[in-house]
């Protein structure tokens, strides 16, 4: 039989990529996305959370009723929650409260106890998701952290699957790759096969105004007052994590809230593509970048979709939330008519 698995886990991996036409038709380079939410838990974060919690198994770190404990923006929850339920562990997931209730619903749905912890406070505050999550870890018997900010698998997992993907899809012909950072295993563990195969390859990060990634790239020093609150979920970061692998990629564009936010949706009513906010945010990276770099039609550049925009219907597709960040009146490109509903009264 074909296209048959043993369980939900063997569909993680070997997502497809689809040329962008409509949003990035002012670039003469191809554009491609990579659709990460083909993945069964509709992210990028399935790769890793197999990968590290397998790592586990072969090393008998996990056992029968072991816990699993993480801290998550969402997407990694979903996937660790998933995993662990066909490996049959249980699963205790640290949350920041900027997480929209939708995406904590669907955590507790897949078995997960969920704590959520106060999004602007420093990392290292004891109520961090950061801190509560090593708690956690260290109090309960049986569990193991998957700490996947410091964690080299979650390199690894992207180095031994991502960038693969991308290079025989490309069929070696890419020149740029653009993802956004959060954990930075995503770009880090791609950049490092891509940069292997060809360093001449442009690897290019996409930071969070309101994050400290870009100009820590640029200086090797911490700048405290770059940090300030931001919308963007799973991107950018207060801290620096392990899993940024900083001498991968060659550039960081920084991209804001209002932005991403706007071409997320204009990917979706322009390519038919409903990616979360982060597509926006990675796409916005791109049409800022060319407006100082040139392309050229031999150019091949490949963007990291990370999940799916069913987790931000609430959100970033949201007229209402839209109006309360003060979007729609702000509009630049005076999307709002398109962007309007009409009621018949």
């Amino acid at each position: 039989m074909s296209n048959v698995y043993d369980n939900i886990l063997g569909l993680i991996g070997n997502t497809p990529m689809v040329k962008l036409n409509t949003v990035t038709k002012d670039i003469p380079a191809t554009v491609y996305a990579k659709l990460e939410s083909y993945n069964p838990g509709h992210s990028t974060k399935d790769r890793i959370a197999l990968h590290i919690i397998e790592n586990a198994e072969r090393k008998g770190l996990l056992k029968e009723d072991s816990i699993v404990v993480e801290t998550t923006s969402g997407n990694t929850g979903f996937s660790i929650a998933m995993v662990c339920i066909i490996k049959g562990y249980k699963c205790i997931l640290a949350v920041s409260d900027k997480t929209k209730p939708e995406k904590i619903a669907y955590l507790k749905a897949l078995g997960a106890t969920v704590y959520i912890c106060p999004a602007n406070v420093p990392a290292n505050d004891p109520r961090s998701y950061y801190e509560v999550a090593k708690r956690i870890a260290a109090e309960t018997p049986n569990s193991i952290y998957i700490n996947q900010y410091f964690n080299e698998l979650n390199i690894d997992a992207h180095y031994q699957t991502t960038g693969p993907e991308i290079w025989e899809q490309t069929q070696g012909r890419i020149t740029h790759l653009f993802a956004c950072t959060g954990t930075g295993g995503t770009l880090s563990g791609s950049a490092k096969f891509l940069k292997e195969k060809n360093p001449s390859i442009r690897i290019i990060g996409v930071d969070a105004d309101g994050s400290i990634l870009k100009s820590y790239h640029e200086t090797g020093e911490i700048h405290k007052e770059d940090v300030h609150p931001y919308q963007i979920e799973g991107m950018g970061k207060n801290l620096i994590p392990s899993a940024l692998l900083f001498d991968k990629v060659d550039e960081f564009v920084r991209v804001n809230d209002e932005m991403s936010a706007y071409r997320t949706r204009e990917i979706a009513l322009k390519e038919a593509i409903m990616g979360g906010y982060t597509t926006g945010a990675v796409t916005q990276a791109l049409i800022q970048y060319a407006q100082s770099h040139e392309f050229s039609e031999n150019d091949l550049v490949v963007l990291i979709y990370p999940d799916h925009g069913s987790r931000y219907i609430t959100k970033v597709y949201s007229d209402k939330w839209m109006a309360e960040q003060g979007f729609i009146n702000n509009c630049v490109h005076n999307y709002d008519e398109v962007f309007k509903t009409e009621f018949i009264k």
